[in-house]
């Protein structure tokens, strides 16, 4: 009599849980939350630079803004939402077209070819509207975490994370937040120190202060006051 072969079962992957989020000392949380509050009082009209009307726009000029100021590219997304204002149209549009309303910006032969998978799998999964879960964020071409904490956090007031770019990591580690360069490690840092609510809106009190007083070169901080009591580089130029 034939034995019968085993057969395995297919077991559908797990995606591995983000690691449980631990608080920083209170020490910490007070100090973060005075700065927090200093910051607030000096840049009350702090906002997300990048304009847009809708989810679709912020997604198409957040993915644009890698390795890019968002002055240029608010100069190139009205030409964009002009002409191709929806996910339907960004998809049926030809790449070539797609190219020539975004080649001003750094590498945009590859940014074209995202948007254009982006758009398809809005359309082809999501209905031609933009999902608001961080899983189904990612999976769409061009948009990786901090993409898609922009766009929870500014089009969808969900705060699942901090946006960390090279002015919140800069910042962040001046003000003592963190000790690390690794842009997740970092947002972790900043995570545990800050109440979940204000997750958004310290990513864009980080950025103003960053681009109108901490900065990478040519800083003031030796004659600013919050820098003066909080930041390290104050010292260090002072």
């Amino acid at each position: 009599m034939a034995k019968k072969k085993a057969t395995k079962k297919k077991t559908a992957k797990r995606k591995k849980p983000e690691p449980k989020l631990a608080k920083a000392p209170e020490a910490e949380r007070r100090r973060a939350a005075r700065i927090y509050k200093k910051l607030q009082a000096k840049y009350p009209d702090a906002h997300c630079a990048l304009i847009h009307s809708n989810p679709f726009e912020l997604v198409v000029a957040t993915a644009l803004s890698a390795q890019c100021t968002d002055v240029l590219v608010n100069k190139v997304t009205p030409g964009i939402f002009a002409k191709l204002p929806t996910p339907q149209l960004m998809a049926k549009a030809d790449l070539a077209t797609i190219e020539s309303l975004v080649n001003r910006v750094n590498f945009w032969r590859n940014k074209a070819k995202n948007l254009k998978g982006m758009a398809e799998l809005l359309v082809e999964k999501h209905d031609g509207v933009v999902p608001q879960t961080m899983e189904e964020l990612i999976e769409l071409p061009g948009v990786a975490r901090k993409t898609a904490n922009v766009v929870l956090g500014n089009a969808f007031n969900i705060n699942h994370g901090v946006v960390v770019d090279t002015h919140v990591g800069r910042i962040a580690k001046r003000l003592g937040f963190t000790k690390h360069d690794d842009p997740k490690k970092i947002e972790r840092d900043l995570m545990a120190l800050f109440p979940k609510k204000n997750w958004c809106m310290l990513s864009h009190l980080l950025i103003y202060h960053g681009r109108a007083v901490c900065k990478a070169r040519h800083a003031l901080c030796y004659d600013d006051d919050l820098c003066k009591r909080y930041c390290s580089n104050a010292n260090m130029i002072g």
